[in-house]
């Protein structure tokens, strides 16, 4: 099981339990992952756990009697749910809480039930009903009782079966038998029962001397072995899956009628399997179940050889009661076995697979029983044919060819262009899916390399190759299960091969890897130096105004960027594309996060008063991913990559500004400045800001994403099919992710406004160092030209009065310079109690959450342990407050 399977799991159950508060889903999940193992319910501990439940249980024989009705069903996984049950009716708090539960949610119903009921008021019975009332009346009452619980019957399941066969397949629509063939019993071979008797005898036959009796009655039961009634012995009629009785005349003399009653099963055992072949061998129930019935019809030959050998004795006067007995008694034990699974079958609804698992169970259950064995052996082995059919297509082609639904691997209609679209698209693993009670019990361990097999084979058929396994043979079943593995294991392992190499040398998914690795995690470190020189001034506009025009330009300026750098090399750079995202990093990334939280639910009801977002904060690549390899590079893997581009570019971005801020600073050195404290305190705070963000980078690129990469490579070189490829190819991300802090929502938030502040940092200081070389421009032009003509005095006047506006607008807080001194003292707080904040946060993770590699951030960033200080100050204030 999965671990995202665990996580939804857990949460079905604590929403069941209705639970709220404490520490969440997560707690569960990670004891779950710890403590789990391997566990197979044995028949010594089913069994005591059957019996603790009864003595817990206030009606223990109910209990009793259900379970042995859904052993009977051969109910999958019935012996470790009651196992686990046993284990709850321990814990006397887990139980005094289910029970707590359990009538909180019962008085809910309860509530709910009479806040939505319909009530029914019947006139007074002095008053006379009227014929409206009347219809409507018998109208309330009829749809009561069309909404009970009421069995259905055969031609209702017939019916339910038909309709999903002809919805399944509409081309191909179920043959239906004529009406005539329902409405004529005589030809089911089964006891014909009227209501009234046939006609009275004229004496009773217990009158009669005990040899005339016994002639008489081997006569009637030579009839009721073949489904006929009998003089004095007659068939009851039953309902539903009633097993047959019979009445037999009361004044039979004693002996006689012992015997008889040991002869009456063996005609109530052909009364139900002949009903049983009659229902199952139809269409609707399935191939498998046909030949079930074909085979239990072959050995009811020699039933039927049986008795009419007896009849030929009786007719020759030499058969007596005891004889007949005598013969019929080897047949016995052989008709309770077909009857006793026909009622299996037939009370468990059995198709397919789970009719294979009830033959297989009762094959091994008949162990000390040679005959019972073999006869059980026989008929599974008849039924598996058609299953092993559709088996052996799957496994050696990929097709399947399953129109009764009988298989154990499911087909749905799913389009494969859509998983270079939708994000949440499961096309490679919801196409084909297993049904688990279809899966028959010997072939549940090796349900998965069957499913895969036939997915890696129909991969390949629908690139056009039409493939057959080379180790092909016919599948038997076979109570040696290892032969039958043996040719599943070669199936698998060719399909495997053949898709891998598939995808590696003629699909070149390695060199499609390295080309993504390129452009989304920033390889190629020249390329990236010419694309935002050329297009960074287009990227800075709001993205509204970046219209379609522009971005085919911009498409153009990327491309001149490729063939100006090292990645005009890569044979697959014409499927980059530039795309431009709604959000900006931080809100997709939180978007992604809160999937199926509250936090999501908040996110998509909340206004949207988002800050109109720049080029720069909406672009991204994209790339075009073709079938078969949109298996590996699908929209959920493209998306990731997003996430670490956009990350990763928007801390190229910010570096950009520092290092403007830089070149800027250098410029100002040149301008007369009253006091340099508060300006060398700007540099300092730039440098620090720089140090982070290099810092930052040099993390994420060289102690994440190579060492990571390179990891992947080695695993793909030794995956031995697409699954691991799939596998080694997500851990990938999900490292890069979660190494990079992007999969923690509090990290990121701080990560997000340490940005933000550097931002702003560099605006303001873009703006200053503007002014002041505006100021200073002023100041020359006013020494170089003071004795000019008055056109020139008009000139300077106009300039001084478009500078002092820009100054008006653009540096009202920095008139002083202890404005600016505060400024800058506000930026260098914020930034470092960000930063504190962030660095504490990733001492707490990498120590608790044993997330190692990013305590390499606080090494590179506190190198000198200019903070090492202030986060122990913080470490024995956080243990101060949990010890309060």
């Amino acid at each position: 099981m999965s671990e995202f399977r665990i996580h939804h799991d857990v949460n079905e159950l604590l929403g069941l339990l209705n639970v709220r508060g404490g520490d969440g889903a997560e707690v569960y999940i990670d004891l779950l992952q710890k403590n789990r193992t391997a566990y197979v319910t044995t028949t010594v501990s089913a069994h005591s756990a059957k019996v603790k439940m009864a003595e817990h249980s206030k009606t223990p024989e109910d209990f009793l009697r259900k379970y042995d009705e859904l052993k009977l069903k051969n109910a999958r996984n019935l012996d470790p749910l009651v196992y686990l049950l046993s284990k709850l009716t321990e814990d006397k708090e887990t139980l005094k809480f289910l029970q707590q539960n359990a009538k909180e949610r019962s008085e809910m119903s309860a509530n709910a039930a009479s806040s939505t009921s319909t009530s029914y008021s019947i006139p007074a019975t002095s008053s006379k009903m009227s014929m409206q009332e009347l219809e409507e009346l018998r109208k309330k009452l009829g749809n009561v009782t069309a909404s009970s619980n009421v069995p259905q019957s055969s031609e209702v399941i017939r019916k339910m079966l038909r309709d999903r066969h002809n919805k399944k397949n509409p081309t191909q629509p179920n043959p239906v038998f004529p009406n005539w063939v329902y409405d004529r019993p005589a030809l089911i071979g089964d006891f014909i029962t009227s209501p009234t008797p046939v006609g009275d005898p004229v004496v009773a036959i217990g009158t009669m001397p005990l040899a005339v009796q016994e002639q008489a009655l081997v006569e009637d039961l030579l009839y009721v072995l073949i489904g006929v009634d009998g003089r004095d012995v007659t068939a009851q009629p039953v309902l539903g899956r009633q097993s047959r009785s019979f009445i037999v005349d009361p004044s039979l003399d004693m002996s006689i009628k012992e015997l008889i009653n040991r002869i009456l099963p063996v005609a109530s055992c052909y009364s139900t399997i002949t009903r049983f072949t009659e229902e199952k061998s139809l269409f609707e129930y399935g191939q498998v179940n046909h030949a079930l019935t074909a085979a239990i019809k072959t050995l009811m030959k020699e039933y039927l050889i049986l008795v009419t050998q007896l009849e030929h004795l009786h007719r020759q006067g030499t058969l007596s009661l005891q004889k007949l007995w005598f013969y019929i008694q080897p047949t016995m034990h052989t008709m309770e076995i077909l009857a006793s699974i026909a009622t299996s079958v037939d009370k468990g609804e059995c198709m397919g697979g789970s009719t294979l698992s009830l033959l297989h169970d009762r094959t091994f259950n008949y162990t000390g029983d040679s005959q019972a064995q073999e006869l059980c052996l026989y008929l599974t082995k008849a039924a598996s044919v058609p299953y092993f059919e559709i088996l052996e297509k799957w496994i050696y082609r990929g097709i399947i060819k399953d129109p009764y639904s009988e298989f154990m691997v499911e087909e749905h209609e799913l389009q494969k262009e859509k998983i270079q679209k939708d994000y949440n698209d499961k096309y490679w693993d919801q196409r084909y899916t297993i049904v688990q009670h279809r899966i028959p019990s010997f072939l549940q361990k090796m349900a998965d390399k069957i499913l895969n097999t036939g997915k890696y084979l129909n991969v390949v058929r629908e690139c056009g190759r039409d493939l057959t396994c080379p180790d092909a043979k016919e599948v038997l079943y076979t109570l040696k299960e290892r032969a039958y593995v043996e040719q599943i294991e070669k199936a698998y392992y060719y399909a495997s091969k053949v898709l891998l190499d598939f995808l590696m040398e003629e699909k070149e998914l390695v060199s499609r890897l390295r080309s993504i690795k390129h452009y989304f995690l920033m390889d190629k470190g020249d390329f990236f130096v010419h694309f935002m020189d050329l297009t960074e001034e287009e990227l800075k506009k709001p993205v509204d105004d970046i219209i379609p025009p522009r971005l085919e330009a911009l498409l153009e300026l990327y491309k001149s960027a490729l063939r100006m750098s090292t990645a005009n090399t890569d044979p697959f750079k014409d499927d980059l594309k530039i795309d431009l995202m709604p959000h900006d990093v931080i809100t997709q990334l939180l978007r992604v996060l809160a999937i199926d939280t509250k936090q999501e639910k908040a996110i998509i009801n909340a206004d949207s008063t988002e800050v109109s977002l720049s080029g720069l904060e909406a672009f991204s690549f994209d790339y075009i991913v073709k079938w078969p390899l949109s298996l590996i590079i699908n929209r959920k893997a493209l998306t990731r990559y997003q996430m670490l581009f956009r990350h990763m570019f928007y801390c190229k971005h910010v570096e950009r500004l520092l290092c403007n801020v830089w070149i800027s600073n250098k410029e100002a050195k040149q301008y007369s400045l009253h006091s340099a404290k508060w300006f060398a305190a700007a540099f300092a705070l730039r440098q620090r800001m720089l140090n982070f963000v290099q810092n930052i980078q040099y993390y994420m690129m060289f102690e994440v994403m190579e060492p990571t990469w390179h990891i992947m490579e080695n695993n793909l070189k030794s995956a031995s099919n697409i699954d691991d490829v799939l596998c080694h190819h997500t851990s990938f991300l999900d490292n890069c992710l979660k190494d990079c802090m992007l999969t923690n929502p509090e990290l990121l938030r701080i990560f997000s406004k340490l940005m933000s502040v550097c931002i702003m940092f560099t605006n303001c200081m873009q703006r200053f160092t503007h002014s002041m070389r505006i100021d200073s421009e002023m100041r020359r032009l006013t020494l170089e030209h003071g004795t000019s003509a008055s056109a020139e005095r008009t000139e300077e006047a106009e300039k001084k009065r478009l500078t002092s506006k820009f100054l008006a607008e653009h540096v009202d807080a920095l008139q002083s310079d202890s404005g600016f001194e505060a400024t800058i003292s506000k930026f260098d707080s914020n930034f470092s109690t960000l930063l504190l904040d962030l660095l504490d946060k990733l001492s707490i993770y990498s120590t608790n959450d044993c997330e190692h590699s990013m305590i390499n951030i606080i090494y590179r960033l506190d190198f000198n342990g200019f903070y090492t200080e202030r986060l122990e100050r913080m470490a024995i204030e956080r243990c101060q407050k949990t010890a309060a």
